[in-house]
């Protein structure tokens, strides 16, 4: 049991002793890595001190510009909106006119082939009955002299027409 207990306590001298050195190690790792981290935390503190009022500006105009925009927006949309209207009303005004306009030409184009065509058509009719009147007539003077005295039936249906 002596040489148990002699053995126990070397092994456990021994894990003393190293687990010692290792947090020798470790605490002079971490001693350095404070050392160097220490002044980079320290910059990226004064940066960000340094920073955070410009960065706070920049969001701030950033806001500014965004509600001036949307002011602008809105007006130009009341601008487009306003003259679209009124370009409708204008098409419209001129479609009534140019409505006017056709209608009136028609109207003249109606009384001008009433005024003009009527009297053409009837002069037209007058020179016809005329044409078959003389028709009619040499027609009897031919017939008095071949001794047929009646009218053949297509020169009464001209006289009909």
């Amino acid at each position: 049991m002596a040489i148990a207990l002699v053995l126990q306590v070397s092994i456990l001298t021994a894990l003393f002793f190293t687990t010692r050195r290792t947090m020798q190690k470790l605490e002079k790792t971490v001693t350095d890595l404070n050392a160097r981290a220490g002044p980079i935390l320290t910059r990226v503190q004064i940066l960000l001190d340094d920073t955070q009022p410009r960065i706070s500006t920049m969001v701030s105009d950033a806001a500014h510009i965004v509600y001036l925009a949307r002011g602008q927006a809105q007006k130009m949309d009341r601008v487009f909106t306003d003259a679209a209207d009124r370009f409708r009303g204008q098409l419209l005004h001129i479609d009534r006119i140019l409505t006017g306009t056709m209608e009136a030409v028609e109207d003249a184009g109606a009384q001008f082939k009433q005024s003009f065509w009527k009297p053409v058509q009837k002069a037209s009719a007058l020179v016809h009955g005329i044409k078959i009147g003389l028709d009619l007539l040499r027609a009897r003077r031919v017939g008095t002299h071949s001794g047929n005295q009646e009218p053949s039936p297509e020169q009464e249906e001209e006289l009909f027409i």
